[in-house]
């Protein structure tokens, strides 16, 4: 079973939502995610030709002109004017199930990802729709996935899911955006997880950031979470500026590298080269999975780059693969954190996917999945992304053991990260 205390603080979307939707008339009307991705289709004005892309984009750069100069010149908005609620209807339509399916007969969380990234930017350009602008000006891509912590382990494929949610917390150019997943059992929605995603504004071509509407909180409650959504940053930029790329270990990790050490060395030589696996370990360079995708005009996004919830399925699909492979049994996904979309991916990329075990302790297992684009022309590599996924095995797993100072950092990154999800839940 998941932390039960995940399930407990679940309570409060339902108590948000009511008072999000308060003040509205009627209910809010429930959109599937096919009219998610149509919508937005329309706002953006991507057509669905792909030989028709270049000139769609060539018509959006006449859209400079209704950037806002300032932010100040924009209205402000209510975290009610964004809330937006949308059907899966995996039980009520079972022809969709078959695409979210998988082995176990229960949903794909790959396809979830997907979900979640495309209802992201819609509530992001709900944010800042204008009334007499049929198309906005403003590129909405995603920058961050922050967290999404589930509460379940199983989400099946025969009941309907509601997504909701709206944005959170805004700062100049950036938004933060809150939504929870709650599946249909015996008449009542129960929560699944929660997911903080942060996304940036840009100009009509995608280049320069662009101002967005800023976000008025109306009550005590929304107050606390804008509050929330600004500590959120804060701890982001806390956790970069530590980062083992960038500052030594703590006294505490140092420590722990060295009794690491201390135990893989063979007690039968004086030498420091002289190294031996412990019982029940696995070295960290033979828990490793890699793969290679072709990114076809199919997966391309509104702006014609490849869609940024496709790059998650396919990074997760291989750490679920990972973490498989090394516990022997079925992994279950705990928690996704610190998704980092650092460059796009054009459409005809080779992208390189790699999956390693970074940490383990007790059923859980840590997995990092490093892509990155290959360029042919110029046989140069460019990281795009980094994704961190926890995960819980059925069984007890072995312990991954680092070898080199390298694998020692990514060890100490993985147990940070790992922490840190702990911490949470």
């Amino acid at each position: 079973m998941l932390p039960s205390r995940l399930c407990i603080m679940r309570k409060l979307p339902s108590v948000l939502a009511r008072t999000l939707t308060s003040g509205t008339t009627g209910s809010p009307v429930l959109l599937d995610m096919f009219e998610v991705r149509n919508k937005l289709r329309d706002i953006v004005g991507a057509s669905t030709n792909w030989s028709d892309h270049v000139q769609a984009m060539q018509e959006r750069k006449a859209l400079h002109t209704l950037l806002a100069k300032r932010q100040e010149d924009l209205p402000p908005r209510r975290m009610k004017d964004s809330y937006l609620e949308v059907i899966l209807p995996l039980g009520s339509q079972p022809e969709i199930r078959e695409k979210y399916l998988n082995v176990h007969n229960s949903v794909r969380f790959g396809r979830i990802l997907e979900d979640l990234d495309s209802l992201g930017v819609l509530i992001c350009y709900t944010h800042t729709k204008q009334e007499m602008q049929p198309k906005s000006p403003l590129s909405i891509v995603t920058a961050l996935v922050d967290k999404i912590n589930l509460c379940k382990k199983i989400i099946y494929p025969d009941c309907d899911i509601k997504f909701t949610g709206n944005v959170s917390w805004v700062g100049k150019t950036s938004m933060e955006v809150t939504m929870h997943m709650l599946q249909l059992h015996d008449g009542d929605y129960s929560p699944v997880l929660d997911a903080t995603f942060v996304m940036v504004a840009r100009d009509p071509e995608n280049k320069r950031p662009a101002f967005v509407n800023p976000l008025v909180p109306e009550s005590p409650e929304e107050e606390e979470i804008f509050k929330q959504g600004e500590l959120n940053k804060l701890r982001r930029i806390e956790f970069s500026t530590a980062s083992l790329l960038k500052m030594a270990p703590t006294a505490e990790e140092r420590n722990i590298v060295h009794d690491i050490f201390l135990h893989t060395l063979d007690t039968k030589t004086v030498s420091f080269r002289s190294r031996k696996l412990p019982p029940n370990s696995v070295w960290m360079e033979d828990a490793k999975l890699k793969g290679l995708q072709i990114c076809h005009p199919q997966e391309r996004n509104i702006f014609n780059r490849i869609f940024g919830g496709f790059l998650m399925r396919k990074a997760f699909e291989l750490g679920w693969a990972t973490a498989c492979s090394y516990g022997g049994s079925r992994p279950f996904i705990v928690s996704v954190d610190d998704i980092m979309f650092q460059k796009p991916v054009e459409i005809g990329s080779l992208l390189l996917l790699s999956a390693q075990v970074s940490y383990t302790e007790k059923n859980y297992i840590q997995i990092r999945v490093h892509s990155e684009v290959y360029d042919a022309n110029t046989r140069e590599h460019h990281t795009t992304n980094i994704f961190h996924f926890t995960f819980i095995s059925e069984n007890e797993v072995p312990r991954v053991v680092p070898n080199t100072y390298g694998e020692s950092m990514l060890y100490l990154d993985g147990k940070r990260h790992f922490d840190a999800v702990m911490k949470e839940i």
